[in-house]
């Protein structure tokens, strides 16, 4: 049986306590919320940080907090810092990439999201795709529009990613890509057009969660994404509980497509990273 690594963003920068209780926003409850994931299935974790009134924060001891506790609690978990978040100084959005995590989200080019644009100049993705590969942190390319995949090739060519980066597409958030099945296939055909080797998974937002998880299994997707940051709720009328029990529905879907998740070790493989 094929195995798929099951991400989960476990916080994001937009939800907060009020939309649902669940929100792990403080290191203890980020730490904890990632090992209940990660027993449930979940093999890469992807970490956003928090200051003491929710607002977004780029500090980098939160995230050495962070990464050091999942680390000793979580054996061979995929460690992942966004290096993107609303609210965030883009010159601060690297700052914690010294602190060596296995990967870093990157996304290649700006986009408008419902109340602000998601900026991302060329300036920006080269100077963030260069600490990278200065610190060895390997890149998730966050593909939020058909451009940004040429975006990749463009730090491909450049040399300061290699030919087989890890890809995900961005569906469901509002003025942005919309969560149709017909445009990830256009997405995943530009993508083995132009970045042959690349690796790549699918994020669906809120209520395009488990859609886009079961469109992209059904073209042998690498891997999916789920989790708090991307969808606080189990339907309309019932908040999620924690990030594990999204981990857990993504393990039912896998097995819908004959599919496991990963075992650390195999998801360290699949995106080229040592154990």
């Amino acid at each position: 049986m094929r195995s798929v690594v099951i991400a989960v963003a476990i916080t994001g920068s937009v939800p907060r306590k009020r939309d649902n209780a669940a929100l792990p926003v403080s290191v203890a409850e980020q730490i904890e919320s990632t090992h209940a994931a990660f027993e449930a299935g979940a093999s890469l974790v992807h970490i956003h940080v928090r200051n003491a009134d929710e607002s977004s924060s780029s500090d980098p001891e939160l995230f050495a907090q962070v990464q050091e506790g999942i680390k000793r609690h979580c054996p061979g978990i995929i460690v992942q810092f966004s290096t993107g978040g609303r609210g965030r100084d883009p010159s601060a959005r690297g700052s914690a990439l010294y602190l060596k995590p296995d990967m870093g989200s990157l996304s290649t080019g700006s986009i408008n999201f419902p109340t602000i644009v998601y900026e991302n100049s060329a300036a920006l993705v080269k100077d963030l795709a260069t600490q990278m590969r200065k610190w060895g942190v390997r890149a998730e390319i966050e593909i939020f529009d058909l451009s940004h995949i040429h975006g990749a090739r463009l730090l491909v060519d450049q040399g300061l990613i290699d030919d087989y980066p890890h890809v995900q597409f961005v569906m469901g958030i509002q003025n942005a890509m919309p969560a149709k099945e017909h445009l990830l296939d256009i997405l995943v055909g530009e993508l083995k057009r132009v970045l042959p080797n690349a690796t790549w998974t699918a994020a669906g937002i809120g209520r395009h969660q488990n859609s886009v998880m079961n469109w992209a299994l059904a073209r042998g997707a690498h891997g999916v994404r789920t989790g708090l940051e991307d969808n606080i709720r189990i339907s309309k009328d019932r908040l999620a509980s924690s990030n594990a029990e999204l981990v857990e529905i993504a393990v039912t879907i896998c097995a819908q497509h004959d599919t496991r998740p990963a075992t650390p070790q195999e998801a360290r493989a699949a995106f080229r990273l040592s154990n």
